[in-house]
């Protein structure tokens, strides 16, 4: 690719140049498909880093919001809030915390599917109790009905 350039060549007249009317769009390209390429695969990674092994339903997926809280708790029955576990008794403390006042953000709330069902229901409780009343239950999707 190069510039177009006109000379003139008469008798001691000036030689002019001028610019083609191209513009390379190729490198525009090629920076537009990397920064899809990479907002494709950050869109797609999951939210929280704690590995829970989820039930399956046939549930409907939820949105996920941008002010939202995710409560995981994972196999060995240990909860974290985001990905800040949570000592033994301390939930109330922890979800106080959170309590920002006004209206209540949506709580994500993963169960293992390997825990008893009062261990969830438990959890769940204690985010009643703290006044979080928007909670959704996270499963995994399931291609047969029950």
């Amino acid at each position: 690719m190069g510039m177009g350039v006109s000379s003139r060549g008469r008798k001691g007249k000036r030689s002019r140049r001028a610019a083609m009317a191209e513009i390379n769009v190729t490198p525009l390209v090629d920076v537009m498909l990397v920064l899809l390429i990479i907002f494709m695969v950050t869109v797609t990674l999951p939210a929280v880093g704690v590995p829970v092994d989820l039930p399956e339903s046939r549930a409907a997926p939820v949105e996920e919001k941008p002010d939202q809280i995710t409560v995981s708790v994972d196999s060995a029955g240990t909860i974290y809030i985001e990905d800040t576990p949570v000592p033994e008794g301390g939930l109330p403390a922890a979800l106080e915390v959170l309590n920002r006042g006004g209206e209540q953000p949506l709580v994500v709330l993963r169960g293992d599917r390997s825990l008893n069902y009062g261990r969830v229901m438990a959890v769940m409780g204690e985010l009643g109790r703290a006044g979080f009343t928007s909670i959704s239950l996270v499963t995994d999707g399931s291609v047969s009905a029950p």
